[in-house]
């Protein structure tokens, strides 16, 4: 990699010779200017307001503007005769835990290479007190005409610098939160946490830019390339068109879509959620609708409780009839006992009773 800036790190009496490297590129596309009545590119031109002479670069310089107008011209020597200390040098001025930065304040992101053998030794020296510190060096460098704050932390096994604006440059977020009073409900935080949980962690290595492959998609079918690739549809503009939503509802919503992408059945959740606005009375007998249900679903139900009712009439009935046939036994038992009983019993009254004979 090409470095931008050759200087050292000063970490008190010990310099280290570096190289600075940048540690991210651009890949977003950009987009040229052009005539729209015959493709010509615009171009811009350096043209002097006064005469009206275009210029070359050897032939401009710099210079400040009064609030009146009137330019200040300041040259390359100007700025050389200033104090600036870390000209070449990033000067370390402490160590603090990496929790006591802002990261509002973090800002482009450098590599410093050991410039030559030499320097290999105190550079592992900084690295390695860096991990076992397990703190983040705060240093004052300058690169592009101006001083600036960054700040050294270990990647892998290489040093890095994130440049960090100064305290006086991060905007106080006064008048950005909501004014109006809202309460959140815990039913509504319990879900927000549910859906938290199953949108879980992520790679972030496994994430791309999608706009960024539509565009290539695009320009690649323009150009007359042969691609067979479906464009990412757009997102769709829900809250963002300023319409009011149901909060509850579409939390569930987000909660389901997440489990259906990550392949998790749903499981059924004995809460019933009522949507804001709407009123449900649920009275003795009737019981409350599930979340999400379908009309198939809630059809199903009836009629498997119907034929649940059936059966047991049914049941009932045979119950019934099986004890009226019981009893009907049983009487006409009895019936035919008593009849025997009578019979016997006229029998013996008819029975002629022998006479004693008398004795001579």
């Amino acid at each position: 990699m090409r470095s931008i800036w050759n200087g050292a790190i000063s970490f008190g009496l010990v310099s280290i010779p570096i190289k600075l490297v940048n540690a991210t590129e651009n890949h977003s596309i950009s987009f040229r200017q052009i005539h729209l009545a015959d493709g010509g590119r615009i171009r811009y031109r350096k043209v002097c307001e006064l005469d009206g002479e275009e210029l070359e670069a050897s032939e401009i310089g710099k210079g400040y503007e009064e609030a009146d107008g009137s330019i200040i011209p300041i040259t390359d020597a100007d700025l050389a005769q200033l104090p600036l200390p870390t000209a070449k040098t990033i000067e370390i001025v402490s160590f603090v835990p990496a929790s006591e930065i802002d990261p509002l304040q973090m800002d482009a992101a450098y590599y410093l290479e050991a410039n030559g053998v030499p320097a290999a030794k105190p550079y592992t020296l900084l690295r390695e007190a860096l991990k076992r510190s397990e703190k983040v060096a705060i240093a004052k460098f300058a690169l592009r005409g101006r001083e600036r704050l960054g700040m050294l932390r270990v990647v892998d096994e290489v040093i890095a610098m994130h440049g960090l604006l100064w305290p006086d440059e991060i905007r106080s977020p006064e008048g950005v939160a909501p004014e109006a009073k809202v309460t959140v409900r815990e039913a509504e935080l319990d879900l927000a946490d549910a859906l938290m949980a199953t949108l879980g962690e992520v790679d972030v290595a496994s994430l791309h830019d999608d706009y960024r492959e539509a565009v290539e998609a695009m320009l690649a079918a323009k150009s007359g390339e042969a691609i067979e690739r479906e464009l990412p549809a757009g997102e769709a503009e829900g809250a963002a068109s300023g319409q009011v939503i149901d909060l509850m509802a579409a939390l569930e919503r987000s909660v389901r879509a997440a489990k259906a992408s990550r392949g998790e059945v749903e499981e059924s959740t004995s809460a019933a959620v009522t949507p804001i606005g709407r009123k449900r009375a649920v009275g003795a007998g009737t019981a409350p609708k599930s979340v999400g249900g379908k009309k198939s679903t809630a059809a199903g139900a009836k009629k498997a409780a119907a034929a649940r009712k059936s059966t047991s009439t049914a049941t009932s009935t045979s119950a019934k009839s099986s004890a009226t046939a019981g009893t009907a036994k049983k009487t006409t038992a009895k019936s035919s006992a008593t009849a025997t009983a009578a019979a016997k019993k006229k029998a013996t009254a008819k029975k002629p009773t022998p006479r004693k004979r008398s004795s001579a």
